[in-house]
């Protein structure tokens, strides 16, 4: 039956040829966009996965970096323990040519000077972006973020590597202690070896505590205003009793204040009677000259302490060659401070390698996250090409066929001819 109301044929060829313009569409943003799936709505969950793989691709980067990071510095540091190790070898080739009899002691002992000095600087300067892993400065392990890790809740935690730190230094621990203007006080919580407090109205008071060891090379270092003096603990001040080396100290410290010249500058020395510390008072005459003195605003003080023999390589600073046991003492020495950073530098080694192999993962990991999201998401651009044929042909085709159905009105004209 031919009806001028409904064009049947014209409304199937209009349905199909919007479905093929809808197919066609599609096809071109895919081949626009190089993705099947661009959008949630092309397919929510699709689209959902992608996101979160790409969102953890990019904290893989970030991984990538901080790896990067700290293999830097543990190379640094196993350079740097590498170093002290090749030092401490040529050490101990002078300690043992010193213990022959014809031989020039003091000439070797300045040779393992400068080596010790050499070392000190190697240790000082191993530091990458200002993190250095072998000075002592912290007992803390170095943490390295290695990795994130994803349960199948979608719970994220992160992950690291923990690098030991070594001491390789001389010296251990530095306590400091600063006093300034009339009023306050300030003293070092890291360590009891000394502290500054107002003692009263007349002065400043440093204490010198008995309380620990002293050892040779321990240095006492006081900064009165831009003056500075300090006093060096010595082998035969070592030797002595707790409150007999600080009153050395003390009264070291006492001549050499009254040696500056300061004007008006006085200090007290209480030696150390059992019964109480070894103290220091500094005081400055008062600005009207009578016979009160007192701590100006500009009379500032600080005190220093340096533990210069409890260091990893500690032992460094009693190597001595002058004697024959002395010798023979070193030499024994020697060899536990060349295990020391013998240590170190494998520590080191074996940090560096598990970093670098954790690098290489994360690179290759990333690699493969990156083409799981692409199998996901990505069009395939050959079945694309030929789909995108087919739909111009088809579409070719629909236009034909809607021309045709929209010609049949038009031949009921001839029923009435």
């Amino acid at each position: 039956m031919s009806s001028i109301l409904t064009n049947t044929s014209a409304m199937v060829a209009l349905q199909t040829l919007k479905g093929i313009n809808s197919s066609l569409s599609m096809t071109q943003s895919e081949i626009s966009t190089g993705k099947s799936v661009s959008s949630a709505k092309d397919n929510a969950a699709v689209w959902s996965i992608s996101k979160v793989m790409e969102s953890d691709v990019q904290g893989f980067e970030g991984i990538s970096s901080s790896l990067s990071l700290g293999e830097s510095t543990v190379a640094v540091a196993r350079q740097a323990a590498e170093t002290v190790t090749d030092l401490l070898t040529e050490m101990k080739g002078k300690i043992v040519a010193a213990q022959e009899e014809n031989v020039d002691t003091a000439k070797i002992q300045t040779d393992i000077a400068a080596l010790r000095d050499q070392i000190e600087s190697v240790v000082g300067a191993a530091q990458f972006n200002g993190l250095n892993l072998v000075d002592g400065s912290s007992a803390a392990d170095v943490k390295i973020l290695s990795s994130l890790d994803r349960d199948s809740s979608g719970n994220v935690s992160a992950r690291t590597i923990d690098v030991q730190r070594q001491n390789l230094s001389i010296g251990g621990y530095t306590a400091k202690a600063a006093f300034t203007g009339t009023t306050g006080t300030s003293t070092d919580a890291d360590s009891a070896a000394l502290s500054l407090s107002k003692a009263d109205t007349t002065g400043v008071e440093l204490v010198l505590d008995s309380s620990i060891t002293y050892a040779e090379g321990d240095k006492v270092s006081i900064k009165l205003g831009d003056k500075s003096i300090s006093y060096t603990v010595t082998a035969e001040d070592a030797a002595q009793s707790a409150a007999g080396v600080t009153n050395i100290i003390g009264a070291g410290l006492k001549s050499a204040a009254d040696a500056l010249g300061i004007t008006d500058l006085r200090v007290d020395f209480a030696a150390n009677d059992g019964t109480d510390e070894t103290t220091l008072t500094f005081k400055v005459a008062d600005t009207d000259g009578d016979s009160t003195t007192s701590l100006t605003q500009d009379m500032n003080i600080t005190a220093q302490f340096e533990n210069v023999g409890s260091g990893g390589l500690g032992k460094l600073a009693g190597i001595d060659v002058s004697t024959t046991a002395n010798a023979q003492a070193s030499l024994s020495a020697i060899e536990d401070l060349i295990q020391t950073a013998t240590v170190a530098a494998a520590s080191f080694g074996s940090a560096e390698s598990r970093i670098e192999t954790q690098s290489d993962f994360i690179s290759n990991l990333t690699d493969s996250m990156k083409a799981g999201i692409g199998s996901l998401v990505d069009a395939d651009m050959e079945e694309t090409s030929a789909r995108l044929q087919a739909l111009q042909t088809q579409q070719q085709l629909g236009i034909q066929s809607l021309s045709i159905a929209n010609q049949s009105p038009q031949n009921v004209l001839s029923l009435f001819k």
